[in-house]
């Protein structure tokens, strides 16, 4: 980890003075406020006081750094400010009103959005701290939605963190920072075109996520700058010379590629170092879009190009507003040379993007709309924003964030010629979202390039793609599968829930039904209102959906409808009556050795019901337990034969109602639980409790509670379910699937 040590420390610098940074600021806006970047530094210094970094240093010495940052970007007064006290509210005794009084409202609010949102830790290994993280990055996206410079500020802040980072004492937390920065940090700055910053934190991130890659790379370069300095210098020259000729007033200079690009080459392409055509590229700079390509020429007819490595990002620019001409020549030698050709404009957003927005212009700075021309600096965040308005947890907005940001992109067009810039690997319905959402939501088809083409058709470079709509949405859980961009990933799992929660009301609108019939109760949505407040709900569609998903059982249910209403007499309390006396009992057992005063229990391991072959077990301090005769707990005691005792049912239970328990796997899609439930009730049973076990995209597990009659009448429901096309597998529960089955441990009582 040596390099790490020593190019952080080449970075560091001696803090800069506030009237230095009065004038670095002044240099690029005469127009600045420098007292309010006075104001802003010394209440920097006075609120952190004593607290001192990792280093050692004052820590005031950090929000310094991060404004030195952002005044080589070029940025807005306001911004410095932030920069100056990103800390101060978190971190010290300065409230956000005083902050307010002082710098105003502007101020006060980028440093709240930047406040608190740092530590998107993404360890694995430590799930409770990751979905704060990631509700943590929730509330970064947001913030930074409502104004870029959010993120501009928490990048620098980043940046300083990074180049100082072999100062914390703790490598695994040297790691951890490091793999965050480079799985959220690094992405967010490419996407709004900071390239500057970008690369740098992708280089630092790298040396300390895998550093002998690193420094064998690192070995490599410093031996191919020696082997070609004279070739480079060589081919400089004929540059400069060629333009002259040609009286083309250009700028040249060269870029080496840094480490971390030459990794993911190598890793991508599967390549050795020595394949690496670009590792060292001559850029162009002139003044106009036309000279660009007149360069373009005077190059392609004085060396040959590699056609297959030729680039127009003028034409057709990158996402983030990069604008751009690649080409590959022959150089001396046949040696490849990447060559990119742009104007000063184009440089300097390809260095600063968003950034290069904010200039000194007549008198004034701020964002210069009429320099952006089209170009949108929240475009390439909002579509984050609106996977956040789709709903779902912390966890699964992360996931789609990481997908959003890791690919590389092809780019397609609508049929009026609007880019819509995809990730490889997009399909149709990708592009369907990335239009609109509501076009994603009621796409049914789609034509490539003039000819209807199926959904799940990859997209490729310049293809055409008019999207054919529908009616209403539907969900189609298939369709996930298909989808590579989180914006529509997250779009479809909306649906997805949205058409379970329509199933769960109608499944619990059934069950309520049911169980007012049941209790000879009068049905009206005035006494189901009169209970939401007693069962603590807001809305009748919440409760139906409660019962539904198996959160509230129909028993307590109706105890909050009907407040102290007689319950009807359960199995287990008919089980635990005179077990001696044949002419008044109603549901009972019978079998030599009961006797009255012994404790009768329901085994939890099978839930006997009426018309299962049963045993009893004595046992100690508990009496006796029924099971089932094929109940695998039996097989530990089998050699115990004087704990067991015949039973049988009586005649009575013939006419008493019990609780069945099930398991299924159903097909996971629209309709399907609503199709389960009617099987159940035209087979006479009762559904009184659901609950979901197990969900996957394809597939979820259910434990059902059905009122059946005896063991045959559960048979027949299995049977009738079994041949639904929605069931995969279902059974007869062994074990205690739902919260409310609970033992029950009452005496006989003659």
């Amino acid at each position: 980890m040596n390099a790490v040590s020593n190019e952080s420390t080449n970075q560091d610098a001696s803090v800069l003075t506030k009237q230095e940074m009065k004038n670095l600021v002044l240099a690029y806006d005469p127009s600045a406020n420098t007292s309010l970047i006075g104001k802003a530094y010394d209440l920097c210094k006075a609120s952190h006081g004593d607290q001192v970094r990792h280093s050692g240093e004052p820590y005031f010495t950090h929000p310094i750094e991060v404004a030195r940052i952002l005044c080589d970007l070029r940025m807005d007064v306001d911004s410095v400010c932030t920069a100056l006290l990103h800390d101060v509210l978190e971190d010290t005794k300065t409230t956000e009103s005083e902050m307010r009084a002082m710098f105003g409202d502007t101020i006060t609010d980028l440093v709240k959005g930047v406040t608190k949102l740092g530590q998107l830790e993404l360890s694995s290994t430590e799930l409770t701290r990751e979905g704060q993280q990631a509700e943590n990055l929730q509330k970064f996206v947001l913030a930074m939605s409502k104004d870029v410079r959010v993120l501009l500020v928490k990048l620098c802040d980043r940046l300083h963190n990074m180049r100082t980072l072999y100062h914390h004492p703790k490598k695994t937390s040297q790691q951890r920072i490091a793999r965050e920065t480079m799985d959220i940090y690094a992405p967010l700055a490419r996407k709004i075109g900071v390239d500057r910053i970008c690369s740098e934190l992708e280089d630092l991130s790298f040396q300390y996520l895998n550093p002998s890659a690193f420094e064998s790379i690192s070995r490599r370069l410093n031996e191919w700058r020696s082997a070609q300095a004279t070739a480079i210098s060589d081919l400089s020259i004929m540059l400069k010379d060629l333009m002259e000729e040609r009286h083309k007033k250009v700028r040249i200079y060269g870029r080496e590629k840094r480490p971390f690009g030459i990794w993911k080459k190598l890793q991508k392409q599967n390549i050795q170092f020595e394949d690496v055509a670009d590792i060292y590229a001559f850029r162009i700079i002139t003044e106009t879009i036309e000279e660009c390509y007149e360069i373009l020429g005077i190059l392609h007819t004085t060396w040959r190009c590699v056609p297959a490595r030729f680039r127009d990002f003028i034409s057709v620019p990158k996402p983030n507003g990069y604008r751009c001409l690649h080409t590959t020549i022959l150089g001396p030698d046949n040696q490849r040379v990447e060559l990119q050709i742009r104007t000063e404009t184009m440089e300097e957003i390809a260095e600063r993007g968003v950034a290069a927005h904010w200039n000194y212009k007549d008198n004034s700075y701020g964002y210069d709309e009429k320099k952006a021309g089209d170009y949108d600096p929240l475009h390439r965040i909002r579509p984050l924003v609106e996977m956040m308005e789709h709903g779902g947890d912390a966890d699964e907005f992360l996931e789609h964030v990481k997908l959003e940001m890791f690919t590389d992109q092809v780019f397609t067009f609508t049929p009026k010629n609007q880019l819509i810039a995809l990730p490889q690997g997009a399909t149709p319905l990708d592009f369907a979202y990335a239009v609109h959402t509501k076009v994603g939501d009621t796409c049914i088809g789609a034509l490539i390039n003039g000819r209807e083409r199926p959904l799940r058709t990859i997209l490729q470079n310049g293809d055409v793609v008019k999207i054919i709509r529908g009616g209403a949405p539907a969900p189609n859980p298939g369709w996930e599968n298909m989808v590579v961009t989180g914006k529509a990933r997250s779009a479809l799992r909306r649906l997805t829930r949205q058409g379970e929660i329509e199933q769960y009301q109608r499944i619990g609108q059934l069950m309520a039904d049911h169980a007012f019939s049941r209790e000879d109760k009068k049905f009206s949505e005035s006494i189901l209102k009169d209970g939401l407040k007693r069962l603590n709900y807001s809305s009748v569609d919440e409760l139906y959906s409660a019962i539904g998903r198996g959160k509230l059982s129909v028993n307590d249910f109706m105890d909050g409808i009907f407040p102290g209403r007689e319950k009807a007499i359960t199995q287990f309390e008919y089980i635990n009556r005179d077990l001696i006396d044949d002419n008044t009992a109603k549901l009972y057992v019978k079998g030599d050795g009961l006797s009255e005063g012994i404790g009768i229990h329901i085994g939890e391991c099978c839930y006997p019901i009426p018309g299962d072959r049963i045993v009893g077990i004595h046992t100690p301090h508990k009496g006796i337990v029924i099971h089932t005769i094929d109940c695998d707990t039996l097989a530990a005691i089998e050699n115990e034969q004087e704990r067991w005792i015949d039973l049988g049912w009586r005649r009575a239970v013939e006419k008493t109602v019990s609780n069945g328990q099930i398991t299924a796997t159903v097909e996971h899609v629209p309709g399907a639980l609503a199709a389960i439930s009617a099987i159940i009730g035209e087979t006479g049973g009762n559904l009184t409790n659901i609950k979901t076990l197990k969900r996957s995209p394809a597939f979820f597990d259910m434990a059902m509670d059905i009122e059946v009659t005896d063991a045959r009448h559960l048979s027949q429901i299995v049977a009738a379910m079994r041949a639904s096309t929605y069931v995969v597998n279902v059974r007869r529960s062994r074990a205690d699937l739902t919260a409310h089955s609970q033992e029950t441990t009452k005496e006989n009582q003659p």
